[in-house]
């Protein structure tokens, strides 16, 4: 007697029309982000050899980057800018002529409001030790201290039109002060986008390429260590209680554990960050013929939204948005 199952859960995947019908996990472009670097020593876009396809632009290219990713439908964009110069408390990321503060104003104009422009309020970017803060006497990273400065560089940011500040230094407390000093300011409007579990990860070497980061040593200090899961969960909860507005998982993939248990907790949206490493792991492997390009960024996507995330910060966002309108 030849056994016949009567449950066959193939029968859902028999064409793409049945498997797009009963697709649990649907990623749209609004929920992508797009980084995009400005640096203040450019006149023309140059690429960053560590990761193909993105290139650091100059500030008179930033709004064509801004209508082509509104033009894709994306949700936003978030800046990062490479000065000058530097110095040891990062100045520049105050002063309001300061390369990304200018970057803000230009990407506010450009949007029109038709994406999320976003900030990213760190400064390793700024400093020429490439710590995310200012150093005390010993040479570690002064929390506090740098707490005050990251309160005024909030408020250049929301005085040059960012709507979203991204929180990415991981200071105990940070939510909390810029809180205040943007509320202070009259800027109870402007969102705060809390870096909250963001892990000291292998994985963020082409962005420090892409960035010039001067950093020597590491941030194990304050990023957090990759095997810690339960504390993702108490770093989160912190930044919520402290006024954060959405809450970020840092990177994504190796993470996706982590995204969960903070997307089940968490009352605000939750965002994760696929970042430069994970994204040239896949550039690297499809220029070699080893894996398919586009599913293999479609798949990261996917399983970040599944994961939990609501919005995903990838470098590949104008690719995804292509082909997701495509599918």
């Amino acid at each position: 007697m030849t056994f016949t199952p009567h449950r066959r859960p193939r029968r859902l995947r028999t064409s793409p029309a049945m498997r797009r019908l009963v697709r649990e996990t649907r990623v749209h472009p609004a929920q992508l982000v797009l980084p995009l670097f400005v640096h203040e020593s450019l006149t023309e876009p140059r690429e960053i050899a560590s990761m193909p396809g993105v290139s650091q632009l100059p500030l008179g290219g930033l709004a064509a980057a801004i209508d082509e990713a509104a033009a894709a439908g994306i949700g936003g964009v978030m800046l990062f800018a490479i000065p000058a110069e530097r110095d040891a408390t990062g100045s520049a990321a105050c002063e309001a002529d300061g390369i990304l503060n200018r970057a803000i104003e230009v990407a506010d104009e450009a949007a029109d409001g038709r994406l999320v422009v976003m900030a990213d309020l760190c400064l390793d970017e700024f400093t020429d030790h490439g710590h995310c803060g200012v150093l005390a006497a010993d040479g570690s990273v002064d929390n506090d201290a740098t707490l005050e400065i990251y309160g005024r560089m909030a408020v250049a940011q929301a005085d040059a039109g960012a709507t979203v500040l991204g929180l990415s230094g991981m200071m105990d407390g940070q939510v909390a002060a810029v809180r205040a000093a943007l509320d202070d300011a009259g800027h109870q409007d402007t969102s705060i986008l809390a870096y909250a579990a963001k892990y000291a990860s292998a994985a963020y070497g082409p962005f420090r390429d892409a960035v010039e980061s001067e950093l020597e040593g590491d941030r194990r200090t304050y990023q957090m260590d990759p095997a810690n899961r339960v504390e993702g969960s108490l770093e989160a909860a912190l930044d919520e209680a402290e006024g954060a507005d959405i809450l970020m998982v840092k990177p994504a993939l190796p993470y996706l554990d982590v995204l969960a248990d903070v997307a089940s907790e968490a009352t605000v949206p939750v965002a994760a960050y696929h970042v430069s490493g994970e994204y040239t792991q896949i550039e690297a492997a499809a220029a070699n013929g080893w894996i398919d390009r586009k599913a293999a960024h479609l798949e990261a996507a996917t399983s970040i939204v599944r994961a939990g995330a609501s919005i995903v910060l990838t470098y590949a966002a104008l690719d995804l948005a292509r082909w997701l309108r495509e599918d």
